[in-house]
């Protein structure tokens, strides 16, 4: 198997984007609150280091300007259409320019971030522009003079401030590689996300192309080609949610098409029946088997499976080839079935993963393909195996995805309130996200 996905990579067609989403100036408010306490306490770990005396250019002694303390008043990050985002920062820093003084400075920061995508085809976080301003707040020994600000928003070491600034993009840039890191679905398919662009600004907020791709047994596989280039459909309004995201009919269908290559949808299935019992029925039976034996069906796909999305619908359509045959360990084909069927799927978001089940059978027709007992009619093919095949197929391939598949996410951040809404050629989901901290 991996010799053969080896060589039908260079097959692969040729990138395009088949999911994305968009974060909203809402998520983006929850993601900058959420994470304002740890923003908080880095500036001020950072700030109040042994190493910053430097942050003031005026002191020929360094040591002697110390901060002692910081109070970030307000941190807030604002969505710049078609250019990226503004962070701005007021702090309160109780400085110790001698032993009996104390002075509290106002610094107030703001800088412009974009997103790139690096080398390694992973986003970053990146500062644009930076511009420090500071300002004499009050002191312990006089009031502050107009002049002596002037003089002190002059003495302040730009690099310095900015660099704190870009320790304050370490964690995010850390969650924004998780995006791209492969999710298991099997044992042997893996799942990962790749964007094939840096995001797009706008009023709508941020929005990403992504496009999927499956490793069976470590290889990426070549996916259906789709039928034509995937692109975020806009929101009809300013979405109260604080991600929308959107994923394709070929998402769906490269899904079960890897399930499908690595195996995972191979079955096996104890059919109620036995030789002696299917004689009653296939008096030629009786020439193949000495002894009763229980009869087994082993289902496998004569062409992929597809799925098929319409307004507030979802279906899963199935082209199968059921042998029934009997013995073990050595398995004795009795005749083949060619089984094409439809189920209904239902969608659901548990965490970050999308839970996916086919339930109803809307359709279901078997023909016979081969036979070594002669003419089987299609009304004696549905009494002996249409109960069993309806019954097992759905809930043999449900066991294989009752785990769920992972969505697009950074971590530490879960979906919650999900509305999912099923359209022609793509499924939307809008949801509100979470932050879950870790402890320690």
């Amino acid at each position: 198997l991996s010799i053969l996905l080896s060589l039908l990579v260079p097959a692969h067609a040729a990138r395009s984007p088949d999911c994305g989403g968009i974060l909203t100036p809402s998520g983006l408010s929850y993601r900058k609150s959420g994470a304002r306490s740890r923003r908080t306490v880095i500036l001020r770990q950072d700030l109040m280091a042994p190493t910053v005396p430097d942050l003031f250019l005026s002191s020929p002694k360094p040591s002697r300007n110390q901060v002692n303390s910081v109070k970030v008043s307000e941190l807030s990050l604002l969505l710049i259409p078609d250019s990226g985002l503004r962070l701005s920062i007021d702090a309160d820093l109780g400085i110790t320019p001698a032993p009996s003084t104390t002075k509290v400075m106002r610094l107030s920061i703001l800088a412009d971030l974009h997103v790139e995508m690096n080398p390694e085809g992973n986003l970053e976080l990146v500062t644009s522009a930076c511009k420090p301003t500071v300002e004499e707040v009050q002191s312990t020994e006089e009031m502050e003079s107009k002049s002596s600000s002037s003089e002190t928003n002059k003495e302040i070491n730009v690099d310095k401030v900015c660099l704190e600034v870009s320790k304050l993009l370490l964690l995010p840039n850390e969650r924004l590689i998780s995006l791209t890191a492969p999710f298991p679905i099997t044992p042997s398919c893996q799942v990962q996300y790749l964007p094939l662009a840096a995001p797009v600004f706008s009023e709508q907020g941020i929005t990403m192309s992504l496009q999927t791709t499956f490793q069976v047994v470590g290889i990426a596989i070549p996916l259906p080609v789709t039928p034509m280039p995937f692109s975020m459909p806009e929101l009809a309004s300013s979405s109260p949610s604080h991600l929308t995201l959107a994923f394709s009919e070929h998402f769906y269908t490269s899904l079960f098409f890897a399930l499908e290559m690595a195996g995972a949808f191979n079955m096996t299935i104890l059919s109620p029946l036995t030789t002696a019992t299917m004689a009653q029925k296939i008096t030629q039976m009786g020439s193949l088997f000495q002894e009763d034996l229980p009869v087994t069906l082993q289902a496998v796909f004569r062409s992929s499976p597809r799925v098929v999305l319409e307004e507030g619908k979802a279906a899963l359509k199935l082209f199968l080839t059921v042998h029934v045959g009997a013995g073990s360990p050595a398995f004795q084909n009795i005749l083949s079935v060619n089984v094409d069927m439809a189920a209904g799927l239902l969608l659901s978001i548990t965490d970050t993963r999308m839970m996916i089940s086919a339930a109803v059978i809307e359709d279901l027709e078997l023909s016979l393909a081969a036979s070594d007992v002669g003419p089987v009619s299609a009304a004696l093919l549905e009494e002996l195996f249409l109960p069993t095949i309806r019954e097992e197929v759905p809930a043999q391939m449900n066991v294989v995805l009752s785990e769920g598949v992972f969505l697009p996410h950074i971590s530490s951040f879960i979906y919650t309130d999900v509305n999912i809404m099923i359209h022609k050629d793509y499924v939307l989901v809008a949801c509100n996200l979470e932050l879950q901290e870790r402890t320690g």
